[in-house]
């Protein structure tokens, strides 16, 4: 059953805004994020987040806010505008109350113009992170790689434990507003690749493609074998084996939210190039396809994923249960999706970290017992990198390790 909200918000998205227009909603939504002094229109409703919220370089999270189910019905008489009254301000004009126009024309009731003051001071979370020391012998290149859907800058870590020796490939798909540099300390991926001898490779997403470097996940095209972005994140791959001794059965993809999300995607549509997927904090397949239903889905879970992928590749996926970025349910319907023919009677494991979260571990496997998925639910956890170094964004060092985890559970199942 589709909500009628939910319904009339893409009708009139669709009606109102082109992609650069939801890249300007989703830029103002993202601003906001953080702010104390923003109070929700509605404190009853749960809050609704955008794709993400600016990273608090402080590793706290961010402040949630508040959008209301649907906004009041307006009288017959309160309807009689002017032109003048419902003419949609010049965003090049005047920017602030052309967000503030599509917002109240999606139902989110937020006061733009009372936290424009702080919330378009980005110099505080846009500083960039510095680059972790390499060790001695190691190497973290720059490169380009451009298909017919565009171009997009890596980075490539090869680890000084290499000398020429086949080694595994992991790609790693940053966040919005993330970077390769920040997501490689963050994630400390690094130190792990040396430790394990494996490949890294960053992706990077442009503010060209999206304002917010979001990878286009809810973006239909960006959903489809040989198009978009999964074609150009196939693409890189491919051009590190050929240019490497990668060994071609352990190729893997992992992300962090939009990236977890994209991970999914990329995993599905070439199943022959990766052996398994990570997802951080993501989405399942498909979930969205516009702004409107991306929100939707990040407030609560897709209504009904359909079944995507043979069931047959691997995956890990981590959420916190007190995430309130992309809900929790998304987690649990990642794993629903891919496993659907796989989902038996599972194994389940709690455990916690000293000083750290509490979690519950829920293992697949198959019938003869080989591990196919892992569920890791975070107690008390929200939308950050489990494990994570706090010079970079989005990270929560009281665990558990997501890298190490990931890394282990990929030479498991290869």
């Amino acid at each position: 059953m589709k909500l009628p909200l939910f319904s009339h918000m893409r009708e009139a998205a669709q009606k109102l805004m082109n992609r650069s227009t939801s890249a300007t909603i989703q830029q103002a939504l993202d601003s906001l994020r953080g702010h104390p002094s923003m109070q929700p229109a509605a404190p009853a409703q749960p809050p609704m987040r955008d794709i993400n919220p600016p990273p608090a370089r402080s590793g706290a999270e961010a402040a949630s806010q508040a959008a209301p189910e649907a906004a009041p019905k307006a009288a017959p008489e309160a309807t009689a505008r002017t032109a003048a009254e419902t003419a949609t301000p010049n965003p090049a004009t005047h920017p602030a109350e052309y967000a503030q126009d599509m917002l109240n024309r999606m139902g989110i009731q937020i006061d733009l113009q009372a936290n424009l003051g702080r919330a378009m001071d980005a110099s505080a979370f846009m500083q960039p992170t510095p680059a972790a020391p390499l060790p001695e012998g190691a190497q973290f290149i720059k490169g380009s790689y451009t298909n017919h859907a565009g171009t997009r800058n890596y980075k490539l870590y090869i680890p000084a434990s290499y000398h020429g020796q086949a080694m595994p490939l992991l790609v790693m798909l940053h966040g919005c507003t993330q970077n390769p540099d920040d997501f490689a300390v963050g994630t400390q991926m690094n130190a792990l690749a040396e430790e394990k001898e494996c490949f890294v490779v960053y992706p990077e997403q442009t503010p060209n493609a999206n304002q917010q470097r979001c990878w286009n996940w809810f973006n239909a095209i960006d959903q489809q074998h040989g198009q978009g972005e999964p074609s150009i994140i196939a693409g890189i791959a491919r051009q590190i084996i050929d240019e490497y001794p990668v060994n071609e059965r352990q190729v893997y993809v992992a992300g962090l939210s939009a990236g977890g999300a994209m991970a999914v995607i990329v995993g599905t549509l070439y199943p022959e190039l990766f052996a398994a997927v990570g997802v951080h904090s993501g989405l399942p397949f498909a979930s969205a396809q516009d702004l409107p239903s991306a929100l939707s889905a990040m407030k609560r879970g897709v209504n009904s994923p359909h079944k995507a992928g043979d069931g047959a590749q691997p995956i890990i996926v981590f959420h916190g249960d007190s995430d309130t970025t992309v809900h929790p349910r998304n987690g649990e319907q990642v794993i629903e999706q891919r496993l659907h023919s796989h989902l038996g009677k599972p194994s389940v494991q709690s455990g916690s970290v000293p000083n750290g979260h509490r979690y519950t571990q829920t293992t697949h496997t198959k019938a003869d017992g080989t591990p196919l998925g892992e569920h890791w639910v975070v107690h008390g956890a929200g939308h950050a990198w489990f494990g994570g170094n706090a010079s970079g964004t989005y990270t929560d060092a009281k665990g558990p390790d997501a890298s190490r985890e990931m890394l282990r559970f990929f030479r498991t199942v290869s």
